[in-house]
């Protein structure tokens, strides 16, 4: 008799852990990179109760008016811990992060992951970078399959690159540059499909 109860009891709550474990994948696309013609696809898996991994990744292959230069794909791999349950709320993740670039053409007073931004009127610069680091986000349940996210994070990356003479030609200035950078490395609102 004491087997069955030790039984049942251990069926009931397999039956409310599992309720409470709520959806286990979703895929999602960060609206911040897609504003900037980056478009992005990820997807996330609930691995425990309050565990989840995600990989992103963003492509942006466009030659620009003027032969401006933003060409760059990478991807980014992330282990997050909820602090509620997965997929829902709070949590802080580890990330890492990878990928190749192509800028130049460009002269707008700004510094993205390490780039000057003004000294790309007349050079381009070919690369790739390499790097990781910590975030922090939120995600707010929309209903029942949709998801919004936000969150942001900081790290390390570290890059090498050749750059060219003008932004359309191929004379190589310099080669071999390395740069170290700490700063942002991460910023998201995720629209979230949950299945």
């Amino acid at each position: 008799m004491k087997a069955m109860k030790l039984k049942i009891m251990s069926a009931i709550f397999a039956c409310c852990a599992l309720h409470s474990y709520g959806q286990q994948f979703g895929i999602k696309t960060n609206l911040l990179y897609d504003a900037t013609l980056s478009p992005s696809i990820g997807a996330e898996l609930t691995l425990a109760p309050k565990w989840s991994m995600e990989i992103t990744g963003s492509l942006n292959g466009w030659t620009l008016d003027g032969n401006k230069k933003w060409k760059h794909w990478f991807v980014q791999p992330e282990t997050r811990y909820w602090l509620c349950e997965a997929l829902h709320g709070h949590f802080f993740g580890i990330h890492a992060l990878g990928g190749q670039y192509n800028f130049g053409g460009w002269s707008f007073d700004a510094k993205i992951l390490g780039i000057d931004f003004n000294t790309l009127r007349n050079t381009r610069r070919q690369g790739w970078l390499i790097g990781g680091g910590v975030n922090y986000g939120y995600a707010w349940m929309l209903g029942k399959h949709w998801n919004i996210e936000a969150e942001i994070g900081v790290g390390y990356l570290y890059t090498k690159y050749d750059e060219y003479k003008c932004a359309g030609c191929g004379k190589k200035v310099s080669s071999g540059n390395r740069k170290n950078y700490v700063g942002p490395t991460e910023a998201a609102i995720n629209m979230v499909y949950l299945f």
